[in-house]
């Protein structure tokens, strides 16, 4: 399988290889993003002498350096086995020694792959690492050091923000995201998979654009059946990916997943305090605020301050399409799909249910905030507009409307363009209930906010927009979901 766009990230690793000093780059990302498939197809194919080991999760130290050590025999000693150290300091000089045997003229890659279940309790294995990487492997340039974890919250806090010897070290580093749109597309097409916008968007509405989960949808099945087969089978994959997704990074996992769990229960987000509150007094403060970045870290979940009202704090939403899809459709049934699956055409027969449209439209919502670039493209927006959300719920005993802005995008020229979003089967229509609607909502925000700039408002629709006479008069652009695939 070749490698589908990620064109930035491949950019990083030619310069990284072809520099003539020393390199050392961390990669991180969510779990199943496809950070191992990246490097190990891009430096697999380079002339370099290519060294990979990968920590085992909940491994004890022996079993890390016996891995550790078996590599290092297989790639430096044509498969001699060598005597295993006791401990990181010993293992790393039995590597640092490898090179010696090495053509001066032969760059060396060491891959050190899911390096946060490698660093177990009590290993000193980031203290070996910044000795050596500061006393000896940063001095040599033909040196690339690669550190991957699928825990980015770790990767962050200890590589990429480290305060002690590794400190400044790092020369590049890779978040990678899952595929949008356009690359998910690409991806399926590579797989034989031929579907069209509509089918894939469904697709990604429930992966996410995960590459893992991309290459389990199967050719010749339409996204109806695909996920059917994925998610509602007995014992299908997506059915118990959730668990062991948190399991793998995160210690106290369950805390994480009822996090995420309080979070999606409100569609339009929930505020930091009451997150707080809901995780009880023994988490309250910084161990609570700690748990919520980590799951940001790992693109869970996103931080806002509400547009205009950034005094009442922050706000949290779930933004995973996985995880909103599990928490809505399998969850609630998943006893049943574990020990009996559903009823063969289950999932085609909610997609006529009021739950099935509701849960798209805040599905197409996530989509949607992951392409602000393709969406502020096609809107003309300078670079210099911010983007954001905006909501207003009156206070209890309030005899005012609330009203909850899905996007906008705050100009310098002096205009502020309210985006709405909707997911419908058909074109997106503005009849005279809906203009009122929309209107009553413009109103809302010009009273809460005082602003004086410019409204100009913009319809998102996944299958268009019909035109009417309240579209003709209301609408200032357009964007689609053909925008949403063929831009960058």
């Amino acid at each position: 399988m070749s490698i589908v766009g990620r064109k930035k990230e491949l950019a990083i690793l030619k310069q990284m290889l072809s520099s003539k000093v020393s390199e050392f780059l961390a990669i991180y990302g969510r779990r199943r993003v496809g950070k191992t498939f990246l490097i190990r197809s891009f430096f697999e194919e380079q002339n370099v002498l290519f060294f990979n080991t990968t920590g085992a999760k909940d491994g004890l130290l022996a079993e890390q350096i016996r891995h550790f050590t078996k590599e290092i025999g297989r790639v430096f000693y044509k498969g001699v086995q060598l005597k295993e150290p006791k401990d990181w300091d010993a293992t790393f000089e039995i590597l640092t020694e490898a090179f010696k045997a090495v053509p001066k003229a032969k760059k060396i890659v060491l891959f050190f792959d899911e390096f946060p279940w490698m660093a177990s309790k009590n290993s000193k294995l980031l203290q070996t690492l910044e000795y050596y990487w500061n006393q000896h492997w940063s001095r040599d340039k033909r040196i690339k050091l690669v550190i991957c974890g699928s825990s980015a919250s770790w990767i962050i806090e200890k590589i990429v923000n480290n305060k002690g010897g590794l400190y400044n070290r790092l020369t590049r580093n890779i978040y990678l995201e899952p595929f949008n749109l356009k690359d998910t597309r690409r991806f399926l097409t590579s797989l034989g998979v031929k579907l069209n916008d509509e089918q894939v968007l469904q697709i990604y509405m429930v992966t996410g654009g995960i590459p893992y989960y991309l290459s389990k949808v199967e050719r010749g099945l339409s996204a109806a059946q695909n996920i059917e087969k994925l998610a509602f089978q007995r014992k299908s994959f997506l059915a118990e990916e959730f668990d062991n997704l948190f399991s793998s990074l995160y210690e106290n996992h369950g805390d994480y997943a009822d996090i995420v769990r309080f979070i999606a229960s409100r569609r339009y987000g929930i505020g930091q305090e009451e997150i707080l509150k809901h995780m009880g007094k023994s988490q309250y403060g910084k161990m609570g605020l700690k748990k919520l970045k980590d799951l940001q870290d790992s693109n869970f979940i996103i931080s806002f301050k509400s547009h205009f009202h950034t005094k009442r704090g922050i706000y949290y939403q779930v933004i995973d399409e996985y995880t909103l899809f599990y928490l809505d459709w399998i969850e609630p049934i998943k006893s049943t799909l574990l020990t009996k699956g559903a009823m063969s055409g289950y999932w085609q027969k909610q997609q006529s249910s009021a739950s099935w449209h509701s849960w798209a439209g805040y599905a197409f919502e996530a989509v949607c905030y992951k392409h602000l670039s393709q969406i502020s493209q096609t809107l003309n927006m300078s670079p210099t507009a911010v983007p954001n959300t905006w909501r207003y719920v009156p206070r209890n005993g309030e005899k005012k409307e609330g009203a909850q802005i899905d996007l906008l995008f705050d100009r310098d020229d002096d205009a502020i363009t309210i985006c709405e979003i909707k997911y419908t089967d058909q074109p997106y229509v503005i009849d005279k209930q809906e203009a009122t609607l929309l209107k009553r909502k413009i109103a809302v925000f010009k009273e809460r906010t005082r602003t004086k700039k410019q409204i100009f408002l913009a319809i998102i629709s996944a299958n268009g927009l019909k035109k009417t006479i309240y579209s003709e008069d209301m609408v200032d652009g357009l964007v689609t979901l053909d925008d949403l695939f063929r831009r960058e």
